[in-house]
């Protein structure tokens, strides 16, 4: 049993991203979107854990946070924090589906 440390790296930078968004603006929705998509990607990454097909979890999140983010990026132009939650997504997406194939 492999640990999908790049999954959980990326759920606690969702957690970690919600709450620095609450602490610099005082956005409590951004501390309640980053904890519950901090949560439901570490359980996406523990699933993975488990059995790397497994990747249904992970890819809802990062795929919904791709395109939420990206088009919050889109609208605003500012790369932070946005640009970087898209790109960031983005790129789990990806690994998800390089996971699927192997």
């Amino acid at each position: 049993m492999a640990i999908d440390w790049l999954g959980f790296s990326y759920a606690i930078a969702l957690g970690l991203g919600g709450y620095v968004g609450y602490k610099t603006k005082g956005s409590v929705m951004s501390l309640i979107a980053g904890l519950f998509f901090g949560v439901v990607s570490a359980y996406g990454a523990y699933n993975i854990s488990n059995d790397p097909h497994d990747i249904k979890v992970s890819l809802f999140a990062s795929g919904i946070l791709t395109v939420v983010m990206g088009m919050r990026f889109k609208k605003s132009g500012k790369l932070m924090p946005a640009g970087i939650m898209a790109g960031l997504s983005l790129l789990m997406v990806l690994r998800l589906l390089l996971l699927l194939i192997a």
